[in-house]
């Protein structure tokens, strides 16, 4: 079958988006290791389906690299509102509905800047999910050895699980190595996502990112929201005041109103394209 897609990039996350509101995709699972590859494939972190909803805009659903679904991804649901926007398929162009596996999120536009409503984080463990002995527990953070180092961090939803690390430079770390140990700890039965974090300024960090599924991308979403909040929770930064997260593939700017997440960055088509798939 021949399939329409858009490939869509948020700050460097690229996702292969495919408008599946009239018709379904067929075998996402496998289709997403083989569409995302950037050699034998379209190339991407995953693709995005954008599909019915009862109760909003469109439905996202979400598939990694290697064919692992993923709950949200900030980038991607900014993505999938220009994505509405610019197909002018909103109810009201000022604004989208996008429902995802972790609730309906609000999106809001401003220029090119688009921003969501990510929700509240959550630091509980149960949540993340996350296990960790009591003996690895330190106030708000958390102790673990990858490849021979211990390394301090705090856990976090936003969704999505996610460790973040804080270190004096993120990029002298070898994340091909360290990556994978966090994304396959024992300590977290459902994987997750690690932030190596350096914080520059009470409003300004910086930050290296593992998603699970995807290996090292140049950006992800919900973890700049994790990494704003848990800066924020031992005292590092200001996210009410805002803090941008300066990700190798661009900023994104994220800050707290009562308790919610709100996260503003940009969301561009690269190109779009016809596909055959089976």
């Amino acid at each position: 079958m021949r399939f329409e897609f858009v490939k869509m990039q948020g700050c460097g996350n690229d996702y292969i988006y495919f408008n599946c509101l009239k018709a379904p995709f067929p075998n996402p699972e496998i289709n997403a290791v083989k569409l995302s590859d950037r050699h034998f494939g379209i190339g991407g972190d995953g693709i995005i389906l954008i599909e019915r909803s009862d109760k909003a805009d469109a439905f996202m659903r979400l598939y990694n690299a290697d064919g692992s679904a993923a709950r949200m991804c900030g980038n991607g649901v900014r993505s999938v509102a220009r994505y509405l926007r610019d197909a002018e398929l909103l109810a009201d162009p000022l604004q989208a509905k996008i429902d995802t596996p972790c609730g309906v999120k609000i999106i809001t536009f401003e220029d090119d800047n688009i921003t969501v409503n990510m929700g509240k984080p959550s630091f509980e463990h149960d949540d993340i999910p996350m296990r960790i002995p009591f003996e690895m527990r330190h106030g708000n953070q958390n102790t673990i050895i990858a490849d021979g180092e211990v390394y301090y961090f705090v856990g976090v939803s936003m969704g999505n699980p996610h460790a973040v690390v804080f270190v004096y430079d993120p990029y002298s770390l070898d994340l091909s190595k360290i990556g994978p140990i966090f994304e396959k700890h024992d300590y977290f039965p459902d994987s997750v996502n690690a932030e190596f974090v350096r914080v520059l300024t009470p409003n300004n960090v910086t930050m290296r990112v593992w998603e699970r599924g995807s290996g090292e991308t140049l950006a992800c979403g919900t973890g700049a929201c994790a990494a704003a909040v848990a800066a924020a929770k031992i005292g590092y930064c200001d996210v009410d005041k805002g803090v941008t997260v300066h990700l190798r593939g661009g900023d994104l700017f994220i800050r707290t109103i009562n308790g919610e997440v709100f996260m503003t960055g940009t969301a561009e088509k690269v190109f779009e394209g016809v596909i055959d798939i089976g």
